[in-house]
């Protein structure tokens, strides 16, 4: 698992978006900081410095393209609210967490 998961095309393209070039950096900043380990965004953004909302937008699509997973729900440490997402990009982390993807109820 090297660095070229970390730059993989699927992550990272803005075809036909015309965003701005500094986005793409920002947004790999954003994968990395959440591959080392699972983390809330608000931790993402003290640690990167990036803005919580563009860290949402990031989140959001990565979501569409299940290359990020909720790892478990906790207490942020920083802001000390409870039920906050854990997020992992690391797909390593994304086997230990298929049971919490389980609706409730379909036992």
């Amino acid at each position: 698992m090297g660095s070229n998961q970390l730059n993989s095309p699927k992550v990272f393209s803005h075809k036909g978006q015309g965003k701005s070039t500094h986005f793409q950096p920002q947004m790999q900043r954003v994968f990395a900081a959440f591959y080392k380990q699972p983390k809330t965004m608000l931790m993402v953004e003290v640690e990167t410095g990036i803005m919580r909302s563009n860290i949402t937008r990031y989140v959001a699509k990565w979501k569409k393209q299940d290359c990020i997973k909720i790892v478990r729900l906790g207490i942020c440490p920083i802001s000390k609210s409870a039920g906050v997402q854990f997020l992992t990009t690391n797909p390593e982390l994304f086997k230990s967490i298929v049971e919490l993807s389980k609706p409730k109820g379909d036992e």
